[in-house]
């Protein structure tokens, strides 16, 4: 496994959950972390926390969805160390419903700019420096929604499987100058995610069981894990994997079993 004191590293969306987790453990890898979220307050608070603990910390005030602050914080980045080692590409959030209920701006479009447009526009931003240096590793997090979507996950679905799809042809890019592109696909987890996605009566019957739910430490320990022995995609926990080979494997059989069981709740509009 590769050693990764003195990496420099981004981590997008480090302001809570899976960000704040997976940067705290990488600081204490000794790596030079670089924090970026809209939410500059608990970016210092998480900046404090890993310098008291010894690890260096630079926190950057940034929207994924807005070009010039991707782009603002790659030369903040370059200027601070003169490298970048390692992406985490891992800022997003959900909006479950109906499709006719979702708003179209606020739910629809926001989800696409973010939790695809952002990764893109977040990649496409650190690939020169990578390339300059002939090595580097992008890091997507993505979710076995972008295997299997079942009913209310129609845009965050399509998002996920536009995450798996731009990997799988920025891997194929890169690799031959020294850069790779890793994908991690959580399944349920608690987390502060959680609590933006919305509730129906759908979702509040078709939920992961909180003894089956990862927390953001688990999937923290699985971003180290792909950092330190880079591989096309790792799937936390294991056992998700049998959902999506059911879900490509028995497609007809999925479809039938989740459209009867969220029929009784879905009214659509006159």
């Amino acid at each position: 496994m590769a050693n990764l004191t003195g990496k420099v590293v981004i981590v997008t969306g480090a302001s809570s959950g899976f960000g704040a987790e997976s940067a705290k453990l990488f600081a204490q890898e000794g790596c030079k972390v670089v924090l970026c979220a809209r939410r500059l307050d608990r970016l210092e608070e998480l900046a404090k926390e890993i310098r008291s603990a010894g690890g260096e910390a630079l926190p950057v005030e940034m929207d994924v969805t807005q070009l010039e602050q991707v782009n603002a914080m790659v030369e903040k980045t370059i200027a601070a160390y003169g490298r970048i080692d390692i992406l985490f590409n891992n800022a997003g959030f959900g909006r479950l419903d109906w499709l006719e209920d979702l708003d179209p701006i606020k739910d629809i479009q926001a989800q696409i700019n973010v939790d695809l447009l952002g990764v893109i526009w977040t990649a496409r931003a650190v690939l020169p420096q990578m390339y300059k240096q002939h090595s580097g590793h992008i890091i997507n997090m993505c979710s076995v929604a972008g295997f299997a979507a079942p009913p209310l996950y129609s845009i965050y679905s399509a998002a996920k499987f536009g995450v798996r799809g731009f990997s799988e042809a920025l891997r194929r890019e890169a690799i031959h100058f020294g850069v790779k592109v890793s994908v991690i696909y959580p399944g349920g987890a608690s987390t502060e995610f959680q609590s933006h996605m919305g509730e129906n009566e759908a979702k509040k019957h078709f939920k992961t069981p909180d003894w089956l739910k990862l927390t953001a430490q688990d999937v923290a320990h699985s971003v180290i894990a792909v950092a330190k022995r880079p591989r096309r995609s790792l799937v936390t926990p294991r056992w998700q994997v049998l959902s999506s080979f059911f879900n490509s494997h028995f497609n007809a059989i999925s479809d039938k079993v989740q459209a009867k069981a969220f029929a009784s709740y879905h009214q659509p509009r006159d």
